[in-house]
């Protein structure tokens, strides 16, 4: 059974999610990528490097969502399973497709356990369902932190389509982002997140100072963001980014359920925190207790005594 996969890229960029939704739904089947938007062939010649990957189809042009969906809708008929990430793209065009196909999306996926059964969160992530699909076709968007990343090294071949029929309603006007050059949050191995304990957006160049250090991705929590603390695109949690890092270390972060749900994927968890009766600090690995302006400056100068970098 076919699959397409339509690829998150950015500024020319393959995402590294879409390696890791790559590596989950290579057991259903033959697996094609399709790549659309403006400037993307570094990203098709990434993609096409997947292993598992037979073929990446590109669609040069602006998509919205709504042209998007009628790409894909004009694609459907054949393939078996279109899947994307449950990152902004995939949330905002796969509910689109379900509707314009008459088919039930799955969404959110952590676990694929067999051809039609899939395995999902609820409850911000108290529990998991598992859904059984009996429909012809599988619209599907996964948590890609849940999943491995996909080898690289395979060379399959590029087509380009004809998009000349597809239009849309909406025109882009301008994109807006946080310049970074930490890793992409979603899909990191390290992640250093701070709570509202920072206390001002200078205290939480502390967090960065850390994360900078380790290689490793910045978050913050939902108050955090709303003080002002940090910018929105860092927020982790059920209505920020799901996260699933070998090692996150949580600073001045108490353990709201909404901060929960979304780091229940983390391998290792570090705890700093004054209270040592924080949900979060009884939920992780190890916990430091104490003052994070004392801690976090004498750990990152005991891991410059060690002459890390990554």
């Amino acid at each position: 059974m076919s699959v397409l996969v339509l690829a998150d890229h950015d500024l020319g960029a393959l995402s590294p999610a879409t390696a890791r939704v790559v590596h989950a739904v290579a057991e259903l089947g033959p697996v094609e990528i399709l790549v659309a938007g403006e400037d993307i062939a570094a990203a098709a010649q990434s993609a096409s490097s997947l292993a598992g990957v037979t073929k990446v189809l590109t669609a040069e042009g602006q998509f919205a969502a709504d042209s998007l969906e009628m790409l894909l809708s004009t694609l459907a008929v054949r393939y078996h399973y279109l899947v994307a990430s449950a990152g902004s793209v995939g949330k905002d065009v796969i509910p689109r497709l379900a509707a314009k196909l008459d088919l039930m999306p799955v969404t959110d996926i952590v676990a694929i356990l067999g051809p039609n059964r899939f395995e999902r969160p609820i409850y911000a992530g108290n529990a998991l369902q598992t859904v059984t699909s009996n429909q012809s076709k599988h619209i599907l968007t996964l948590r890609a932190s849940a999943f491995r990343a996909a080898a690289s090294g395979n060379a399959a071949p590029i087509e380009p389509l004809d998009v000349s029929g597809i239009s849309s309603a909406a025109k882009v006007i301008a994109a807006h982002r946080t310049q970074s050059d930490t890793p992409d949050l979603a899909t990191a191995q390290i992640v250093v997140g701070g709570g509202i304990a920072v206390g001002s957006a200078e205290g939480f160049q502390l967090i960065e100072s850390l994360a900078k250090k380790l290689g490793a991705a910045i978050g913050a929590t939902r108050a955090a963001v709303d003080a002002g603390y940090a910018p929105n695109d860092w927020q982790v949690g059920q209505t920020g980014k799901i996260i699933a890092p070998d090692l996150y270390i949580a600073i001045g972060i108490s353990g709201a359920l909404q901060h929960l749900a979304g780091i229940q994927g983390a391998k290792k968890i570090v705890a700093i925190n004054t209270d040592a009766e924080a949900p979060l600090v009884k939920l992780a690995d190890i916990a430091l207790i104490g003052d994070l302006f004392e801690i976090i400056p004498q750990l990152i100068a005991e891991l410059d005594k060690t002459g890390l970098k990554r």
